[in-house]
């Protein structure tokens, strides 16, 4: 009497497979936990065994086929007939599912928040592939948001089976990004999971070679194409024979972008170099040298250098600006700081110049704290803070970086030096803290650095005001008694939003900061 074999449950959420291959026909005889097809699923490759012995009677799908979970897969002659088909069936499905287990098991790792407004983020690059056994808190990937490069940790220790996102591509936060087997939940297997399930229960089958179409001129590279049905489904679409696709993914798996480069051509020995096509290929050379020039090349604006793009277009369509210049005779300070250099240095402190227009920059503000203030976008309301964060322009490998000092008001020189080390190290990494990039009050451009004189900096929306430091010059200049000596000179360019701010006050606001810079006595009697 011939009997429907149900396909069973073969993982959670899988309601439905692709007929991969069929490996027996009709009328033959099988053996109780022969392998009779193999299916692919969403997540692997699964090999059904017959159940008891008997004679294939009928198959239900085609290859290539979609099948249902749940519903007849082929019918056979169960022999003697006295098998109990639904205990049977249930020895079965117990059997797939333990088999299976691994995929039951495995955990997605979400992507949590990596920043304040962050929804998504660039995969930058993978620091693991499929198959690679992590550790807890081993970093995982690089992603750029838009504010700093963040590198993902494992949650757990195991194994990683699973990438959800190819490099460059655009993940969204509290969505999964790659799939993992926790160690202790489950046995880490030896051996790859696709190769592990598509392996026969108990008795071995010859592999059988696929057939090579006679028509394709590329070279067969895989006898048994690992592929998901969706790709599958594609490369039937594009006519493409999987068996000669090179496949980028673990045991060479194949995924859409291999289909898609292979019909692009551009993958390694698909091209005939036969004789009668040197003359072509020659030509073809020569047409892409020729191509070379007079070309163009787009790229998308992001990361980074997107959300510079917005705040920047925020900031001077929504801002009146105004610009004010002065030059700071440094000479006395440039002395301090060199006594004082390798003192510090001694003790593991960098102190550039730079702590000390920060520090000055504080003392400023506490006799002008409009200039720590921020506007509200109908201009009805300023609020003053406490804190002074001050934040450093930093040209980093990633774009520009706008990383605070926290605090400044209650900082010694020496505290500021250190904090100014840290994040400036951390911003030309592109490894920016999110807390040092949140809350900044007024910004300092060190635009000097790299070369220039007078700039007009863009404010930093939401705060008030923006100084860009010019290079350090020596230049002439007149004594007391009119001789003329040799100074060390730069030039500072303020922006300021110019709805709450005049140009009295941010000039007497100067006055005052370039005060304590050309006299550093004067800076150290009112730090308090």
């Amino acid at each position: 009497m011939a009997k429907d074999f149900i396909l069973p449950d073969i993982g959670e959420g899988i309601v439905e497979c692709e007929v991969v291959e069929w490996l027996v026909k009709e009328g033959d005889s099988v053996s109780e936990d022969q392998p009779i097809c193999d299916v692919m699923t969403d997540k692997a490759l699964v090999q059904i065994p017959a159940v008891h012995d008997g004679v294939i009677t009928k198959l239900y799908y085609q290859k290539g086929e979609i099948a249902k979970v749940h519903a007849p897969l082929f019918a056979m002659d169960v022999a003697g007939d006295s098998v109990n088909n639904e205990a049977v069936q249930e020895d079965v499905t117990t059997e797939l599912q333990a088999k299976n287990s691994s995929t039951d098991l495995l955990e997605d790792f979400i992507l949590p928040d990596i920043g304040e407004g962050i929804v998504e983020c660039e995969i930058v690059d993978w620091l693991v592939a499929e198959g690679d056994e992590i550790e807890e808190d081993q970093a995982v990937c690089d992603v750029m948001t838009d504010k700093a490069l963040v590198q993902i940790p494992a949650k757990y220790t195991g194994t990683v089976q699973k990438l959800y996102y190819q490099k460059g591509e655009i993940a969204k936060v509290h969505s999964p990004l790659f799939q993992m087997t926790i160690a202790g939940n489950i046995a880490k297997p030896n051996v790859d999971i696709n190769q592990a399930v598509v392996k026969a229960q108990t008795n071995a089958v010859v592999e059988k070679t696929a057939p090579v179409k006679t028509q394709q001129t590329a070279k067969v590279i895989n006898q048994k194409a690992v592929a998901s049905p969706a790709v599958r489904r594609k490369a039937r679409e594009l006519d493409v024979d999987l068996t000669c696709v090179p496949g980028s993914g673990k045991n060479g798996r194949i995924y859409k972008q291999d289909i898609e480069e292979f019909v692009k051509g551009e993958v390694p020995n698909t091209i005939d170099t036969s004789p009668l096509n040197n003359n072509a290929s020659q030509s073809t050379v020569q047409n892409q040298t020729q191509n070379q020039s007079g070309g163009a090349r787009v790229e998308p604006i992001k990361g980074i250098k997107a959300a510079m793009a917005k705040q920047m277009m925020a900031s001077v369509s929504t801002i009146p600006h105004f610009t004010f210049s002065d030059e700071i005779d440094l000479t006395q300070l440039i002395a301090l700081r060199s006594a004082l250099k390798e003192q510090y240095k001694a003790q593991g402190v960098k102190l550039t110049m730079m702590p000390f227009f920060v520090k000055a920059l504080s003392l400023a503000m506490k006799e002008f704290p409009i200039l720590n203030s921020k506007v509200n976008d109908e201009c009805s309301e300023l609020t003053y803070f406490d804190d002074h964060n001050i934040g450093i322009a930093v040209d980093s490998k990633i774009g520009l970086l706008v990383p605070n000092i926290k605090s400044c008001q209650s900082k010694s020189i020496v505290d500021v030096a250190n904090d100014l080390t840290r994040i400036t190290y951390s911003a030309r990494e592109g490894r920016v803290a999110p807390d040092d990039l949140k809350g900044g009050t007024i910004s300092i451009s060190n635009i000097g650095a790299i070369g220039g004189t007078i700039a007009t900096p863009i404010i930093n929306k939401p705060e008030v005001a923006i100084v860009a430091l010019g290079k350090l010059q020596h230049l002439p200049r007149f004594d007391e008694s009119g001789q003329v000596v040799s100074k060390a000179i730069m030039q500072v360019s303020w922006s300021g939003d110019h709805r709450v701010i005049d140009g009295g006050t941010i000039a007497r606001f100067n006055n005052l900061w370039k005060s304590y810079l050309e006299n550093p006595s004067t800076m150290m009697m009112v730090m308090s």
